[in-house]
């Protein structure tokens, strides 16, 4: 019975609302959508129960703030993932090498070199300001870049969010077995993968990650280790508003130890650090309602 409402009932009634939502945003300018984006998230974000998560993690991230000051990240966040939904239909107005750009871009150089070198390469990043707009810096300058992603639960809502995504030239691939095959055939080619590695996976490997030990997915490190192909870090900053930074890191050096077990926990702990780096610079823009430490979450004050 609960399957047949969700699938029945939620997830068309949930689908609907955000279509109707996403066609109101796509109407506007773009400053406009992002602004009333924002408004909307910090009007009802701080309200719903999934924020106890965030809550709870930044008084784990981050002990010596006070109540208040966990509020207002809190607050911030809901108007930064606003602003990121308010954002999606105008994807196509983000191109970081128009003058005048919305996008600022550094480290042009990086992106050269994987350009030159036909090799296949993987570019991370995590839930951070708007994270839809990291595969522009590459597809907007000839690179071959596939985006691996998580289908979202609801099938409706999924479709909105794919449509959105057309506008940043790459070919979507699905986690899991559903799209492993093409991913490997992605890398075999010398193509490019774009990946957002910051969830919980119940089954991965656990590394540090903010302070504390998290189940993080490996297949980053796996087919790093695999094709011995690069680990590029890109990082997204919002700067104010609808304007953004990207900004391409250096290429990780790849571990080699002679044990495959301990290089992919060792390189996905640089990785996590990295996140981690990110994400204290500018706390207001990760998205903290992932149940990150389920464990330790439980012990905190509820």
């Amino acid at each position: 019975m609960k399957n047949w409402f969700r699938r029945t009932i939620a997830h068309p009634t949930e689908a609907a609302l955000a279509w109707a939502l996403n066609a109101c945003f796509a109407m506007l300018p773009v400053d406009w959508a992002s602004a009333l984006g924002g408004w909307m998230g910090r009007m009802i974000g701080p309200k719903l129960r999934v924020s106890n998560n965030a809550r709870r993690s930044l008084t784990r991230v981050f002990p010596n703030l006070s109540t208040d000051e966990i509020e207002d990240i809190v607050l911030r966040m809901w108007d930064n993932l606003g602003r990121t939904a308010g954002e999606h239909p105008h994807l196509a107005k983000f191109d970081p090498y128009l003058e005048n750009s919305r996008v600022e871009f550094v480290g042009s150089e990086y992106l050269d070199q994987l350009l030159d070198d036909d090799e296949p390469s993987l570019i991370f990043s995590g839930h951070i300001a708007n994270w839809e707009l990291p595969p522009l810096a590459g597809t907007k300058r000839g690179l071959k870049l596939h985006i691996v992603y998580r289908r979202a639960n609801n099938p409706f809502f999924d479709r909105l969010v794919q449509k959105g995504r057309e506008a940043l030239g790459s070919e979507l691939l699905p986690k899991g077995a559903e799209g492993s095959k093409d991913i490997l055939r992605a890398l075999r080619k010398g193509d490019h993968l774009a990946m957002l590695v910051d969830q919980k996976m119940n089954d991965g490997i656990s590394v540090p990650f903010l302070g504390a030990d998290a189940m993080t997915a490996p297949a980053l490190a796996q087919l790093a280790f695999r094709y011995k192909c690069p680990v590029v870090p890109l990082q997204v900053e919002r700067l104010g508003g609808a304007y953004f930074r990207l900004t391409l890191h250096p290429p990780l050096d790849l571990p080699d130890s002679g044990d495959k077990q301990k290089d992919v926990e060792t390189l996905m702990t640089t990785v996590n650090d990295h996140l981690g780096d990110w994400i204290k610079q500018r706390p207001e823009q990760w998205l903290w309602v992932h149940n990150r430490w389920p464990n330790e979450q439980e012990q905190l004050p509820k």
